[in-house]
């Protein structure tokens, strides 16, 4: 069921958003050559505490999942595209890294996601992550009330497509509020004017997934979590927390802000 949010409650979850947002900032600063993973998970626990906030990450358990999830931010690392378990791997060179994060305030939740290069970049992870970023423009572009969630989908999938990048199927963006999975489905790739209206008080998390490689295929990794890529090929990844207004669409995951 798609529950519509107040004015009140959006402020609400933007001020969990907010915290999303330091906790990415701060996550990205700290991400250097020789950094491990799981020091990168303790900076967004740090983020969170201060905050009074808890992780809607740490303890998931979907159906497909063999463990509870045991971290604040999933970290994925060069070919695994969503859902990396932070680990002792200390990040090399070059490596192309994507971060998820999300918080629960006063019983609201906000989830966004960034993707970013340590130490000397490759040209292509720089575009792929520049793509993966100007798809989830697009997406927020189009979440104005009066369109569908096909023309959500449409806009992301054009720019990835456009681009010459892999989509990986059934993964998308989702309804928040005060769970962090709540309905509609946000695909990343569809049909415009299909599916759901958007309606004032709608608020999706969008989230565009790239494979690098061109293809779509994807598969779990052992630990049951992560996805990596079939082709060998780096993933990135992009998200944020957006209200439906009719002012236009609100980003609740807005990054570098002192709210």
């Amino acid at each position: 069921m798609v529950e519509l949010k107040t004015d009140t409650s959006i402020d609400a979850m933007y001020a969990a958003g907010q915290v999303v947002g330091r906790a990415l900032t701060a996550v990205r600063e700290a991400a250097d050559v020789g950094v491990s993973l799981l020091e990168l998970d303790e900076v967004a626990r740090g983020v969170l505490r201060e905050a009074g906030a808890s992780s809607p990450f740490l303890g998931y358990r979907p159906s497909f999942a063999p463990t509870p999830f045991p971290a604040v931010v999933c970290a994925s690392v060069n070919d695994a595209i969503v859902h990396g378990i932070p680990t002792a791997y200390r990040l090399r060179d070059g490596d192309l890294v994507s971060i998820d994060c999300g918080a629960e305030l006063d019983g609201w939740v906000g989830d966004s996601a960034i993707s970013f290069t340590v130490g000397r970049p490759r040209p292509a992870d720089t575009r792929l992550v520049e793509t993966a970023e100007r798809a989830l423009a697009a997406g927020i572009a189009a979440a104005v009330v009066g369109n569908r969630i096909g023309d959500i989908a449409h806009a992301i999938g054009r720019v990835c497509r456009e681009a010459g990048y892999g989509i990986p199927e059934d993964f998308g963006g989702h309804g928040i509020g005060r769970r962090m999975h709540e309905d509609p489905g946000v695909p990343n790739e569809g049909r415009p004017g299909r599916g759901m209206p958007l309606r004032r008080g709608l608020v999706i998390a969008i989230e565009p997934m790239l494979i690098g490689g061109g293809g779509d295929g994807y598969h779990a990794a052992p630990d049951g979590w992560t996805l990596r890529t079939n082709d060998g090929s780096r993933a990135a990844h992009a998200e944020h927390t957006v209200a439906i207004t009719e002012a236009g669409p609100r980003v609740l995951t807005e990054r570098n802000s002192k709210a």
